[in-house]
């Protein structure tokens, strides 16, 4: 019992329990979601929205895509503690569990730009800039968040639902240990959750998002563990030298080590990517 309460006690200190009161949840999709192929399937997930303070908000969103193969989402690390510490910055926090895509490869890009849209629908009411919502995406939400940040569009001026007129395309974005390439450096388990095991070469290409990049990508800030064995810092390299040759404003930090999830999400290689981002989106001119 008293080990219990000291848990109790520690997860309290540390802002998980705080964390898991969301200011608002929102539906993610008005009754049916669409998976891409002009089929619909019930889904109920609602986003969670974090809004700082009002006195320390500074107008700026990010849209959390937590990591997890494809096959769960790595919330307890990769979700409400990111969220807090956002927060904390003013800093307001949209975690979305994405559809897992067994298959179905349109679906996290469907949901994670169906959350930038539903952000800026609701900019005014949660005191965010528009033009100042970006995402970030762990390991495989880094898939999601990558392929959102190269594969976007301007909204549908004539679509019936107001939030499907609002642009996809993410101000900016932070991708920590990402799966990226659908080729030669992969995570193979979420390629194969995503495409299968031997999908169409125009469908790896598609999904290589290092191969996606254009002038029209946002600015990204990048981090990665250069011992990282389940998803290769390849990945970042290849998608940091593609927004180079295309000149998009990139920063990719490479640390020493840590592996994949750097020593399990805490300690110093942790704390030192959320400082560097942070200061890197002041550099954007995105936040003070």
């Amino acid at each position: 019992m008293k080990l219990l309460a000291l848990l109790i006690l520690s997860l309290w200190t540390s802002g998980a329990i705080q964390a898991a009161n969301p200011a608002e949840r929102i539906a993610l999709w008005p009754g049916k979601a669409p998976n891409g192929d002009g089929t619909f399937e019930d889904w109920s997930k609602q986003m969670e929205v974090f809004l700082p303070p009002a006195d320390k908000a500074v107008g700026a969103a990010v849209v959390i895509c937590p990591g997890g193969g494809y096959i769960r989402h790595v919330t307890e690390r990769e979700g409400y503690p990111i969220a807090q510490w956002l927060n904390e910055n003013g800093i307001a926090a949209i975690i979305l569990e994405y559809r897992l895509p067994k298959l179905r490869h349109l679906v996290p890009l469907l949901d994670a730009q169906r959350a930038i849209r539903l952000t800026r629908a609701n900019a005014a009411r949660w005191m965010i800039d528009p033009q100042r919502v970006g995402i970030l995406g762990f390991s495989a939400g880094g898939h999601v968040a990558s392929t959102a940040t190269t594969h976007f569009d301007d909204g549908n001026a004539s679509s019936q639902d107001p939030v499907e007129r609002m642009s996809s395309r993410p101000g900016f974005a932070w991708l920590v240990y990402p799966v990226v390439t659908m080729g030669r450096f992969t995570h193979t388990g979420s390629r194969m959750e995503l495409l299968g095991a031997s999908p169409a070469p125009e469908l790896e290409r598609l999904y290589s998002n290092e191969t996606q990049v254009t002038s029209r990508t946002p600015p990204v800030f990048l981090a990665h563990a250069v011992d990282d064995k389940p998803v290769p810092v390849e990945n970042s390299r290849q998608f940091a030298e593609a927004m180079q040759k295309h000149q998009v404003p990139v920063e990719l930090l490479e640390l020493p080590e840590g592996g994949h999830g750097l020593n399990g999400c805490k300690g110093p290689l942790w704390e030192q990517w959320k400082a560097a981002a942070l200061n890197w989106l002041a550099k954007q001119k995105i936040i003070p």
